[in-house]
């Protein structure tokens, strides 16, 4: 999904105009510059197509060598991972020294810039934000953000100059498998040791991988791309521009791999935010893995997985199918056993269980307990059928397809998963009259 950033110096309406755009009110809005501290982005669809927006709000300085600095990171990051660059400007205050220094930066990169002069609230502003075309770029769009004039028009252009999406016969069908998790797991360490070379930096300072690295590895004659992501933390912990786009990027990563490799701490244990992350991965169908990294660093006995798991799946509740990797990273240890699962959870990710089986195993565990009633009506499901793998969709013909509740779709999907595994893998129910 193509990104556009917005940015430019404070209190020139970016939320404001983030908030029309995206038809919501995420970005907080008010008169002082540097209200916006927690970056954020959203989503727009405009004339059928969807793209992604940020937000990269303003700056309090505490002098003004910090607060160049402060700028000069803001666009440098935009730069570097937006497709498209919306460079925010104020008709009313007209050019200041600021604005030429973003200008001056984002006319030196190969990405589209399109300039939008904001405020623009009547005819003699809009013919006053011709100004800005001393800033050097090709083109100028008056709108405001207030009351949405010139907005449609902006939205058209921007779709405009969107890069188009590839062909479908470039898709890649290698296993594409994501290393996620909160910072200083041990996420580039795992990185290193399977593909035996230091690809990614490794410290001990939390947050030290800002991009998302992708690296080609063989293992047993198949071609695997492992993406290194930067560390996930929850939002109000994100201070600097930079560790925003690692958030946003690992995001994006999570949306474009196969499977999901999250790892957490051992020392640590399993914390809310690696369950937001899987919830994140399952809601996408993502096949799933949890990997235990550290493992050496605990004192153990001969029932010590065992407890952990069981700690763990109690915490998961409905994501239970996700199976579970004891290893260290440093060590090396268990870590191709890790690679091995991931793989197993692609390729149950791909199978396609044939219409007569899936009949044979859930028709009898549909016998055994039938559905609820519907309305002092007997609901029957009379045929069941895979319709799609990658991920699998699995539909059930039935008389009152509104009538199957959530407790019954849980008790179907055990049923599936008690009867053909599909270990690691999210499961679509859908259900259709007969």
């Amino acid at each position: 999904m193509p990104l556009v950033a917005i940015v430019g110096r404070p209190n020139v309406g970016k939320s404001t105009l983030f908030n029309r755009l995206t038809e919501a009110k995420l970005a907080i809005v008010h008169d002082e510059p540097g209200v916006t501290r927690d970056r954020i982005y959203d989503y727009v669809e405009w004339n059928g197509v969807i793209f992604s927006i940020t937000d990269t709000g303003g700056y309090v300085p505490d002098s003004e060598d910090r607060f160049e600095v402060a700028i000069r990171e803001q666009v440098d990051i935009a730069t570097e991972e937006a497709d498209l660059i919306l460079f925010i400007v104020d008709v009313e205050t007209g050019i200041t020294d600021l604005d030429q220094a973003v200008s001056h930066m984002l006319r030196k990169i190969d990405k589209p810039v399109m300039l939008v002069a904001n405020k623009s609230d009547n005819q003699e502003r809009r013919w006053n934000a011709n100004v800005f075309f001393q800033l050097g770029l090709d083109e100028v769009f008056p709108i405001s953000s207030i009351n949405g004039s010139g907005t449609g028009e902006l939205l058209d252009a921007i779709v405009e100059r969107l890069p188009s999406p590839p062909p479908e016969d470039e898709e890649d069908d290698r296993p594409h498998i994501a290393l996620i998790g909160r910072p200083n797991v041990g996420k580039s360490s795992l990185s290193n040791a399977l593909l035996q070379e230091d690809r990614s930096i490794v410290t001990e300072i939390s947050g030290t991988t800002r991009d998302s690295i992708n690296a080609v590895m063989k293992y047993h004659g198949e071609e695997i791309v492992l993406v290194d992501t930067a560390g996930l933390r929850k939002r109000a912990r994100i201070t600097e521009n930079v560790e925003f786009y690692a958030n946003l990027r690992t995001e994006r990563a999570i949306k474009n791999c196969d499977i999901a490799v999250l790892l957490i701490d051992a020392t640590q244990g399993l914390e809310a935010q690696d369950i937001r992350v899987l919830k994140q991965a399952e809601s996408l169908n993502k096949g799933l893995v949890l990997g235990i990294n550290k493992w050496d660093l605990l004192e153990k006995n001969s029932n010590s997985v065992r407890d952990e798991e069981l700690k763990i799946r109690e915490r998961l509740k409905t994501l239970d199918y996700v199976p579970i990797v004891t290893i260290s990273a440093l060590n090396k240890q268990r870590i191709y056993k890790l690679l091995d699962t991931a793989l197993s959870v692609h390729k149950m990710r791909s199978m396609r269980v044939s219409t007569s089986k899936l009949n044979e195993a859930m028709l009898q565990a549909i016998g055994r307990t039938p559905p609820p009633m519907y309305r002092n009506r007997p609901v029957k499901i009379n045929y069941v059928t895979q319709v799609r793998e990658e991920p699998p969709v699995i539909t059930f013909f039935c008389n009152h397809p509104q009538g199957v509740k959530e407790n019954y779709k849980r008790y179907l999907e055990n049923q599936l998963r008690k009867a053909f595994s599909f270990e690691g893998v999210p499961l679509t129910l859908t259900f259709k009259n007969k």
